[in-house]
C-alpha cells in the first residue's frame, strides 16, 4: 500500500502512486466541467455527422431523383466512410496520443462536411468516437467514470433532438442560391451549418493537455505529472506545489517510436493482444452485442424521418382514412419507383420534425434515470432490463394502429436502445487496459458500423417485402443481444488498468 503523511489539510504521498490515486487527488472541478462542455460539442459534431442525412434525404431525393432503395444506400455511405477512418484513428490515438488525433480529425471532418454541402456529394470521414470516450473516461476517477461516460449518451440524445429542430428551422425555407454551375438549396445550407460543432471541437481540444493516462502508459511520467498538477490547479485554485502526488509509478508499456511509419507499425502490434486469451472472449462478445444494439437502433432511427414523411403524406392525401400504420406503409411500398418519385414531397409536414424530436426527448429522460441509478443497480442488470424492453417495443411497432402509437413505441425502442449502447460502452472501458482501450473501442465501433451499414441497406428491402419483417428483425435481434449480456464480466467500480 502506498505510504502517505498528513500535513494539515494536505495528504503527501511519499512513494509513487498509480493513475487512480493521481487523478483522484486532482479532484473534480472547473477543468472537468470545461472538458465535459467540450465533449458535448464533440458529440454534437459526431451526432450531426450521423443524423443530418436522415433529414436531408427525404427532401433531397426529390432533387436527386432517387428511389427508396437508393436512399438506403445513401444513408449508408456515411457509415461506409466511417469504417476505415475509425480504425485508423483508434490505433493512431493509442500510438501517438489522443490530442493530435482529435484536433486533426475534427478539422478534416469540418472541411468535408462543408464540401458536402457545397458539392452535393457525401462525406467519408468520421469523428473519433473511441478516442473521445477514452479521453473522457481517463480524465476521471472510478468514482465518476461511469456517470461521465453515460453523459456521452445523454449528450448524443440531446443532439438527436436538436438535429430535427434545426432541420425544421432551415429545410422548409425556400432558399435557392446560385453557386458555380448549380443551385444551393436550404438542405445544402443545413449540411454546412452542421459543420460548426466540428470546428468548435477542433479548436477546443487544441487547448486541452495530452491525456495523462496515455502519457503514463507511454513512459512520460514527468509530463503526466505536470498535467495532473495543471488539472489540480484549475480544479482547486491551489498552486502546483500543493498537489500531494510527487511521483508516479512506471506504467510504460510501449516501445518508443522514432517515426510515423514506426508509430503505425507499433499501432498494428497493439491489436494482437486483443486476440489473445486474456481479452479475446470479452472483445468478441462486446463487439457482437454492440453490433446488434447499434445496428437495430440506428437503422430505425435513420429511417424515422422517411417513415414519418410516408405517414404524413398518406394522411394528407387520404384525410378521411382510418388506415393503421402497416396499411399506410404498404400503400407506399406498393407504388412503383417512377410513381414514387412523381409523388415526391419537397416540403414535408412539420409533424415529421416534431415527432422525431419527441422520440429523442424520451431518450434524454431515459439517460437521466439511468444516470441516477446505474451505481446502485449495477451495469449488467440495467443493460438486460432496458434491452428486453427496447426489443419488445421494436417488435410491437408492427401492431401500431396510428402515428401516435408508432411514435410512442419508436421512442421506447430507440431511447432505451441508445442507453443500451452507452451502458455497454462503460463496461467496455473497464474491460480493456489503457494500451488497448482506444484501439479496442475503435474496432468494436467499426464492427458496429458494418452492422449499421448492412441494416440501413437491408431496412428498405425488408420494408418492400412487408410491414412485419423489419420490426420483427429489430425486436428479435435486440432481445438476443440482451440475453448475451449475462455472459459479460461484472465491472462495477473497477479501477482502470
Amino acid at each position: 500500500m502506498t505510504s502517505k503523511t498528513i500535513n494539515k489539510e494536505l495528504i503527501n504521498y511519499e512513494e509513487p502512486v498509480d493513475f487512480e490515486t493521481a487523478i483522484s487527488e486532482a479532484h473534480f472541478g472547473k477543468f472537468n466541467i470545461f472538458l465535459i462542455l467540450l465533449i458535448i460539442a464533440s458529440y454534437f459534431a459526431i451526432n450531426f455527422d450521423l443524423t443530418t442525412m436522415s433529414y436531408v434525404i427525404p427532401i433531397a431525393r426529390c432533387d436527386l431523383q432517387i428511389t427508396l432503395e437508393q436512399a438506403g444506400l445513401l444513408n449508408s455511405i456515411t457509415y461506409l466512410g466511417m469504417i476505415p477512418s475509425a480504425f485508423i484513428w483508434g490505433f493512431m490515438a493509442d500510438t501517438i496520443g489522443r490530442k493530435k488525433i482529435i484536433v486533426s480529425c475534427f478539422a478534416i471532418n469540418a472541411f468535408f462536411i462543408i464540401l458536402t454541402g457545397i458539392s452535393q456529394t457525401y462525406k467519408i470521414i468520421s469523428g473519433p468516437i473511441g478516442t473521445l470516450t477514452s479521453v473522457l473516461s481517463e480524465y476521471h476517477s472510478s468514482q465518476y467514470r461511469a456517470q461521465v461516460v453515460l453523459l456521452i449518451g445523454l449528450v448524443y440524445a440531446a443532439g438527436n433532438m436538436v438535429v430535427p429542430l434545426l432541420a425544421w428551422l432551415i429545410i422548409p425555407l425556400n432558399w435557392n442560391v446560385k453557386f458555380l454551375n448549380g443551385t444551393l438549396k436550404s438542405w445544402n445550407f443545413f449540411l454546412m451549418i452542421s459543420s460548426f460543432p466540428c470546428i468548435i471541437s477542433s479548436i477546443g481540444h487544441f487547448f486541452i493537455p495530452e491525456n495523462p493516462k496515455y502519457l503514463m502508459t507511454a513512459g512520460k511520467n514527468e509530463e503526466a505529472l505536470r498535467v495532473f498538477q495543471k488539472v489540480f490547479c484549475l480544479n482547486t485554485g491551489k498552486s502546483p506545489e500543493n498537489y500531494p502526488v510527487k511521483k508516479l509509478i512506471n506504467e510504460d508499456k510501449r516501445v518508443e517510436s522514432t517515426s510515423s511509419i514506426q508509430a503505425l507499425k507499433n499501432g498494428v502490434q497493439q491489436i494482437k493482444p486483443l486476440f489473445q486469451r486474456d481479452y479475446l472472449w470479452n472483445f468478441l462478445l462486446i463487439g457482437l452485442i454492440q453490433v446488434g444494439f447499434v445496428a437495430c437502433m440506428n437503422s430505425l432511427r435513420t429511417w424515422l424521418p422517411q417513415i414519418f414523411t410516408i405517414l404524413t403524406d398518406y394522411k394528407t392525401n387520404n384525410p378521411n382514412s382510418d388506415a393503421d400504420f402497416c396499411k399506410m406503409i404498404q400503400n407506399f411500398t406498393n407504388i412503383n419507383s417512377t410513381a414514387e418519385l412523381d409523388n415526391c414531397n419537397e416540403n414535408p409536414d412539420s409533424s415529421v420534425y416534431i415527432n422525431s424530436s419527441i422520440i429523442f426527448t424520451s431518450t434524454i429522460l431515459a439517460f437521466l434515470i439511468i444516470e441516477l441509478t446505474i451505481n446502485k443497480l449495477g451495469k449488467k442488470p440495467i443493460l438486460i432490463v432496458i434491452g428486453v424492453i427496447s426489443g419488445l417495443a421494436g417488435f410491437f411497432i408492427y401492431f401500431s394502429v396510428n402515428i401516435a402509437m408508432m411514435t410512442a413505441l419508436a421512442a421506447i425502442n430507440t431511447g432505451l436502445g441508445t442507453v443500451c449502447t452507452d451502458v455497454l460502452m462503460t463496461i467496455s472501458v473497464d474491460v480493456f487496459p489503457t494500451s488497448l482501450r482506444t484501439v479496442g473501442l475503435a474496432i468494436i465501433f467499426t464492427m458496429a458500423r458494418v452492422g449499421i451499414l448492412s441494416g440501413n441497406m437491408l431496412f428498405p428491402v425488408l420494408l418492400k417485402i412487408g410491414c412485419l419483417p423489419p420490426f420483427l428483425t429489430i425486436g428479435c435481434t435486440i432481445l438476443i443481444c440482451s440475453m448475451l449480456v449475462f455472459l459479460l464480466p461484472n465491472t462495477d467500480n473497477k479501477a482502470l488498468e
